[in-house]
């Protein structure tokens, strides 16, 4: 596996997270994305409220140097939560893994919750391998998919001591 890392996010990555979150094939994945991915504007809205907000932790993740995806910790629901977006020249070779095992160093908090698409196995695989656990599904409105769709809720608890 290539060098990982993650970064700040800065302005010349705009374009790179943009490509990669109305990538169809990533849409389909994530199932819970806006109805419109391909909405310019509505994504430099999204972003800049992210950017903005003091409970976000926005990274870009990087394959030997490059563009990868994105990994982020927020508070949602009460509840700290990470989410990560891997671009799909970097998948299938452990790089959301590694993205995940950082993202998951840096988070203090715990538990800590992710939540994933019941259709998708892989982000199901990436969660369970990197010691999350399944705590509770849901079905709710996707609108990417333009129907109710499952989604799992996984927690990463602190280890027994």
């Amino acid at each position: 596996m290539a060098h990982i890392e993650l970064r700040d996010l800065d302005d010349d990555d705009l374009d790179a997270v943009f490509d990669m979150l109305h990538d169809p094939d990533a849409v389909a994945t994530a199932t819970f994305t806006t109805a419109d991915a391909a909405d310019r504007p509505s994504f430099d809205d999204w972003i800049a409220s992210r950017r903005a907000a003091a409970d976000v932790s926005l990274h870009v993740v990087t394959e030997r140097g490059g563009f990868a995806g994105i990994a982020t910790a927020s508070t949602a629901h009460g509840e700290r939560e990470v989410t990560l977006w891997i671009a799909r020249h970097a998948r299938g070779r452990g790089v959301a893994t590694e993205a995940l095992r950082l993202l998951v160093s840096r988070e203090a908090t715990r538990p800590l919750f992710a939540r994933v698409a019941a259709s998708n196995a892989a982000g199901r695989a990436v969660l369970e391998k990197s010691g999350f656990t399944e705590a509770w599904r849901s079905t709710r409105h996707a609108p990417a998919v333009g129907r109710d769709a499952e989604e799992i809720v996984y927690t990463l608890v602190p280890a027994i001591e």
